[in-house]
């Protein structure tokens, strides 16, 4: 009886202590660093995959998959991502495998339009170039050879919320900047304040002290205490919406919410279109 118990519980609990499907180890990562059907994505800027960057990775920035105008920061179309995405040879059917310099920002961004541009197999490393350095992992400053590919966009259109989508104000509107930014009291002026109705979830409150990805009961405990729970319909936003991306694959892959979507035009669209923010 005892035993049984046990077992019964051991089910309940370990769930939350699996780590996240889309969170990789420095560890299982750098097994793939040579195989055909993986693509390691270096998240930053040329100049800083120029100087190091892990060994056989290829570089793609976010702020080459946007549009400026007439809003600063969206999404360029779908064919023009793929045809980016092709040239650095990555597939929708490849495993993909992103960092960034520790902030998460980046990769995440990227993480978030992959997953909307339709790629099957997407994932963060655990403690980015950072994690892969302490493990002593090789890394190098010469560009990587790039084998281009076909890129086939299936544009998810479930991850992305318009302008209007906002307006409506069914889901739950998230605001991931820091608070002081979200109610208006720091920053630069066209980021003061927040869009109407939003609430607040900082986006490095899913990052632990060391750097990884906060363990998966604690971000379900997290998440919970601030009302976000799997069941709801969320929207995820910032000023250009960069830092959401990260908080959107915990809630799709952590908690398992399959109706969360990014506010790509964030509060830059927000604004251009003649909207008031509250502070």
């Amino acid at each position: 009886m005892k035993i049984k118990i046990f077992l019964l519980t051991l089910i309940f609990i370990l769930p939350f202590f699996i780590s996240a499907q889309d969170v990789i180890s420095v560890k299982d990562a750098s097994k793939l660093t040579k195989d055909a059907n993986t693509v390691i994505v270096a998240c930053v800027k040329p100049e800083s995959y120029q100087k190091v960057h892990i060994t056989n990775s290829v570089n793609i920035y976010h702020k080459d998959l946007y549009n400026n105008e007439p809003v600063k920061s969206m999404l360029k179309p779908a064919g023009e991502l793929a045809k980016i995405f092709g040239e650095k040879g990555l597939t929708t059917s490849k495993q993909i495998i992103l960092y960034d310099k520790g902030t998460y920002k980046y990769a995440g961004r990227i993480y978030w339009i992959l997953k909307y541009m339709g790629a099957e197999n997407v994932k963060i490393i655990d403690g980015n170039f950072d994690g892969w350095r302490k493990g002593r992992k090789p890394v190098t400053k010469n560009p990587s050879k790039v084998k281009p590919a076909t890129f086939t966009p299936k544009v998810n259109k479930a991850a992305i919320a318009s302008l209007s989508d906002v307006k409506v104000g069914k889901a739950m509107l998230i605001d991931v900047r820091p608070v002081a930014e979200f109610n208006g009291s720091e920053g630069k002026t066209e980021k003061l304040g927040h869009i109407p109705n939003a609430v607040n979830f900082h986006f490095e409150d899913v990052i632990a002290i060391d750097g990884k990805i906060k363990p998966k009961a604690e971000l379900v405990a997290m998440f919970n205490k601030a009302g976000i729970t799997a069941n709801k319909e969320i929207i995820l936003y910032c000023t250009s919406s960069v830092r959401a991306g990260v908080v959107y694959m915990a809630l799709t892959s952590i908690l398992g919410n399959k109706n969360v979507k990014v506010y790509d035009g964030g509060v830059y669209e927000w604004l251009a279109k003649g909207n008031k923010v509250v502070k």
